[in-house]
């Protein structure tokens, strides 16, 4: 087995699911293929992930049942799903329990390791000097990148890595109109009509996150973007 980035798939379409533990690891990273979610959801309790990838409609557990377990643990680590259900509002539904990607089926095998590889090199590859600033603060609030938490005036959450590079953006500029171009292609790396309705989800989220810090409350600025107001 390849000894580079180690991730769990579960799959229980037999075909696909070898053909792409082979593809990724061809790829050079690790893959553990389970075909439910019950047995996804013990391999992650006994071993380390580097990244998941879960299909929706899994027999036992199904995806997003096994993604909001996989989030009471670990905020950290990045989820894919990888489906056939394309309407809108399972994709939103997806990236409300902590996904970071969303794989409709049919897809392209290039793109999927490419969409992979970008994922795992944001998680866990090299930082820019600014992201080396570990600790951010802002009204009663503080940001630990590193260890991807917010603690809000004593109410600590843990993040996932998109939650936590909104942050950033946020903290970095408080006080300051930030266009939501900004967050697309920072963050998402991408403009599209339905990473702007993810981004909306996260942006609530971060709301409830904040909400113990009287200092700050992030506002919309109609037709710009939005700005974390101290």
């Amino acid at each position: 087995m390849s000894k580079g980035p180690n991730i769990l798939l579960v799959e229980d379409d037999e075909s696909l699911g070898f053909l792409l533990k082979d593809t990724l690891e061809g790829c050079g990273w690790s893959v553990n293929l389970y075909p439910n979610g019950e047995k996804g959801l013990s391999a992650f309790h006994s071993h380390a992930f580097d990244l998941c990838i879960l299909d929706i409609m899994l027999p036992h557990k199904d995806g997003f049942d096994l993604a909001t377990e996989i989030r009471k643990y670990n905020q950290q680590v990045p989820i894919i799903f990888l489906t056939a259900k394309s309407q809108t509002e399972d994709r939103i539904r997806g990236f409300e329990v902590g996904a970071d990607d969303y794989v409709c089926k049919p897809f392209s095998i290039e793109e999927f390791k490419y969409r992979i590889g970008a994922i795992l090199k944001r998680s866990h590859g090299t930082t820019s000097l600014t992201d080396r600033v570990s600790i951010l603060k802002a009204g009663q609030s503080t940001l630990d990148i590193h260890n991807l938490s917010l603690n809000a005036n004593g109410v600590v959450t843990r993040l996932t890595y998109k939650e936590c590079k909104m942050l950033q953006i946020f903290f970095r500029h408080c006080g300051k109109v930030i266009g939501r171009e900004v967050f697309l292609k920072t963050v998402w790396e991408d403009d599209g009509f339905f990473v702007a309705r993810s981004m909306d989800v996260f942006v609530s989220r971060l709301r409830k996150y904040l909400r113990s810090d009287d200092a700050l409350r992030i506002e919309n600025v109609r037709g710009v973007g939005y700005i974390l107001k101290p």
